[in-house]
């Protein structure tokens, strides 16, 4: 899944740059990340896999399988969809719902059928460009970040019980968010039920836009301003992935992490 260097290709009037790594921290013994670049469709997926016993490994990768499977098959405009067509999104929005939708279901039914996998599932954040539009998905904690003109901006809400917490409690200060005691407790992701909500906005893309892809691994080591400082260091997207990983390992490491940073010029 490492990628020997940054990547460049052009797509229409868009060029895209993008670095991507995942390391498995300084206290687990396996990495059950998983990061997917759909080149054809321009789509980066990051997730984060749980359940233990390889079985999170097993998660995450099957969700960039299955996501990749559906946009293959849906690429037929006679293709039959899994799911009802929502007229309150775009072909776009359908599209990257539906795909999670069924990655959603396909964890689910094969952790049902093999008791090893019992409980199964993962985190996922997706990324999309189509022109000067970009899409974001995701279900759980792994995040997306926009680095814009010199700042920084979480573009995803966790799916977790502390953000929940914070939206019934905007007046929560900083010191009760690091002592909250269910911080790490997620109420979204793929595969814990037969359905799932997927969360997707619409952006406009601006040159020189980055956006970072990460799962909890690195976001939960590194502060938000940590995570600009780095990005923002060097044009080198390698060396920029590389400095996020090494920062979150020197900060403790406590889990596996995966860092993605695509970048959008004009």
């Amino acid at each position: 899944m490492e990628l020997p260097a940054a990547i460049v290709y052009d797509v229409g009037q868009v060029r895209i740059r993008y670095a991507a790594k995942t390391d498995v921290g300084m206290k687990r013994t396996h990495n059950e990340d998983y990061f997917a670049l759909i080149e054809d469709e321009q789509l980066f997926l990051v997730a984060d896999g749980m359940g233990g016993h390889a079985s999170g490994e097993v998660a995450s990768k099957l969700s960039a399988d299955v996501i990749g499977e559906f946009y293959r098959h849906s690429k037929d405009q006679d293709a039959t969809w899994p799911y009802r067509y929502d007229h309150n999104l775009s072909y776009v929005e359908n599209r990257m719902v539906a795909s999670i939708r069924l990655a959603n279901a396909r964890i689910y039914q094969s952790a049902g059928k093999n008791p090893q996998l019992r409980g199964m599932g993962t985190t996922l954040v997706g990324f999309i460009v189509k022109g000067d539009q970009g899409y974001i998905a995701h279900v759980g904690d792994s995040r997306c970040y926009r680095v814009r003109d010199g700042a920084i901006e979480p573009m995803t809400r966790d799916h977790s019980l502390l953000e929940d917490y914070r939206e019934a409690r905007p007046d929560m200060t900083e010191e009760e968010a690091r002592n909250f005691p269910h911080k790490n407790v997620i109420t979204r992701a793929l595969g814990m039920r037969d359905s799932v909500l997927v969360d997707i906005s619409k952006i406009d893309l601006a040159s020189a836009d980055r956006f970072v892809l990460c799962s909890d691994g690195l976001s939960g080591m590194l502060t938000d301003d940590e995570i600009h400082a780095i990005v923002e260091e060097t044009e080198d997207l390698e060396e920029s992935v590389s400095s996020l990983i090494d920062r979150a390992n020197e900060a403790g490491g406590t889990d596996n992490i995966t860092a993605m940073i695509v970048e959008c010029n004009f």
